[in-house]
């Protein structure tokens, strides 16, 4: 069989979900099942994929999507105890304080707090804490998720203190064959050369992130606003340019001489000290603060599952003691990455599945390191700091549950499809789905490589759910690519692991995981076509610098 037919043959998952999701606009609750059981078919029918594969990849899946399931639960009970406590109240009136401006109010929590929470915790975890915030005070549900998926992107490549580079791009690129000679002729260590990696990712970055608050925040205006104008989202570009620069600037340099680790934390934490303040000072920001229609004139497409108002008696708790949980998140989080005792002692724990049902797939879940733990460690704390009846805990937790229903059947089959999908290589001869699908685009593009590198990232993400496993993926192709077509390794290596950031947008894991959070499942398809515009902008703009760059660097 022919590269060309196998090819359009491993695009038919993607098509599948695409369609059925984007086009036919079906809930991810009955798509995700039909994806499922087509990709099954396939694997096994053209790719010979053993039974014990399917089955074995399909565990893998479900174990990956308890995982998701662990997060999402975490963040909707915190939400949920909020919202029962009255605290969220005293959130609503302390981000007034700042600002009335629903667009800088979009920018502080979405793109500078959710990038910080980024840093430190990665694998979608941003828009479990973001979205549930904005809707707590007053935005729309669909517009939070919207906002929240935006910025899974500039901060996702150092996600998690620097996973996607020093696992994903390690994984993919260490002991190889290809890589070891490359590095012998030009006299470079392995390590040194993985961080120059990362520089060039944050260099991309930096350049591309700078104008995604604006981009967010006329997205915003257009599709959420009274008039569905473009031209008041960009009535604040001034400020939502400065506030890019405060997180990019940092964040660059970090990428650049500090290494992987830390750009999204030093970047998001420099930018929400120097932003908020000067948001409050009302610093080039318009006279006229902007905000949603009346609530009462949304479309129900808009609207998530109705949250209850909380108890009014409570609404008058201090901005700290509301505020108090998040921010205990947030530092628990990054201790939990940073402090190598704390993170030996979480990660201790871990339930594995090696070989399953004799296969090369392994699996493990990590309950005491997963965001989730520290989501529900807080609940816990949440319950005393707020001072709650159980009758409040037991309302809460029973909402959560409710909640989390719809979600379950969605990751249920959305992951496992990917798992079959990526280990589809086995006996047949063939290459997985997902390198017959690069190997097609390079033969087909050749010397134009440079401009769809990023493409094969966010395709990547799109299909596993994580710029991570984008990496681990693709950068071995990518290098094995640009050494033939005779660019720079380092260059094209670093346009994956920007696309496969990029591709966080769309990515239907986190489109479900973020609609979950907000009760706003069974429209991810719109959410997705609205996604579908900034992350084109990123590709669009990524492969520009990709060009410019493979004529200043040589390695």
């Amino acid at each position: 069989m022919s590269l060309g037919t196998l090819a359009l043959l491993a695009l038919l998952p993607i098509i599948s979900v695409f369609g059925l999701i984007v086009l036919f606009r079906w809930p991810a609750t009955r798509a995700m099942p039909v994806a499922y059981l087509f990709t099954c078919i396939l694997a096994f029918t053209v790719w010979k994929v053993p039974f014990s594969q399917l089955a074995a990849a399909s565990i893998d899946g479900l174990l990956t999507a308890a995982s998701i399931l662990y997060i999402i639960l975490g963040a909707i009970l915190l939400l949920n105890l909020q919202q029962e406590s009255g605290a969220i109240f005293s959130i609503r009136k302390s981000m007034f304080l700042i600002s009335p401006d629903r667009r800088a109010q979009a920018i502080i929590i979405a793109f500078l707090f959710g990038s910080f929470i980024e840093g430190s915790a990665g694998f979608g975890t941003p828009a479990a804490v973001a979205a549930p915030l904005l809707v707590a005070i007053g935005f729309p549900a669909m517009a939070a998720v919207m906002v929240s998926l935006i910025i899974q992107s500039t901060c996702v490549s150092f996600g998690a203190v620097g996973t996607p580079i020093l696992i994903g791009v390690n994984a993919g690129l260490s002991g190889q064959a290809e890589v070891i000679d490359y590095l012998n002729l030009h006299n470079l260590d392995f390590a040194a050369y993985l961080n120059s990696i990362g520089g060039k990712v944050a260099i991309i970055h930096g350049i591309t992130g700078t104008l995604i608050p604006i981009i967010l925040v006329v997205m915003m205006t257009r599709f959420f606003g009274q008039k569905r104008s473009w031209k008041e989202g960009f009535s604040i570009f001034p400020f939502a340019l400065f506030a890019g620069l405060c997180f990019t600037v940092p964040y660059t340099l970090t990428g650049v001489f500090l290494g992987p680790e830390f750009p999204s934390l030093v970047g998001s934490l420099l930018g929400l000290l120097i932003v908020v303040p000067l948001a409050k000072a009302g610093f080039l920001m318009p006279k006229k603060a902007w905000d949603f229609p009346k609530k009462e004139t949304w479309p129900q497409e808009w609207v998530g599952q109705k949250m209850e108002k909380g108890n009014n008696l409570k609404s008058e708790m201090s901005i700290f003691r509301a505020w108090l949980p998040y921010i205990l998140v947030a530092l628990f989080l990054l201790l939990s990455r940073l402090w190598p005792f704390l993170k030996n002692a979480l990660a201790s724990v871990s339930i594995k599945w090696t070989n399953i049902f004799q296969t090369s797939i392994s699996t493990s879940f990590q309950p005491f390191y997963l965001p989730g733990f520290l989501f529900l460690v807080v609940a816990v704390m949440t319950f005393f700091i707020q001072g709650m009846s159980r009758k409040e805990v037991k309302q809460a937790a029973n909402r959560s549950f409710r909640m989390l229903i719809g979600p379950a059947v969605a990751l249920g089959f959305a992951v496992p499809m990917v798992k079959v999908f990526i280990n589809s290589g086995v006996s047949g001869g063939l290459d997985k789905m997902p390198v017959v699908l690069a190997s097609a685009a390079a033969v087909l593009i050749g010397k134009g490589w440079t401009v769809f590198a990023a493409v094969i990232g966010a395709m990547g993400a799109f299909i596993a759910g994580s710029n991570t496993f984008s990496n681990m993926m693709f950068s071995l192709f990518q290098f094995a690519t640009a050494l033939k077509i005779g660019a720079v390794p380092g260059v094209i290596v670093a346009l994956q692991a920007v696309g496969g950031a990029a591709g966080n947008m769309i990515c239907v894991h986190n489109v479900v995981a973020a609609s979950a959070v907000v009760g706003l499942l069974g429209r991810e398809g719109l959410l997705i076509r609205k996604t579908l515009i900034p992350m084109t902008y990123y590709l669009i703009v990524a492969a520009i610098i990709g060009i410019i760059m493979l004529q200043l660097y040589r390695t």
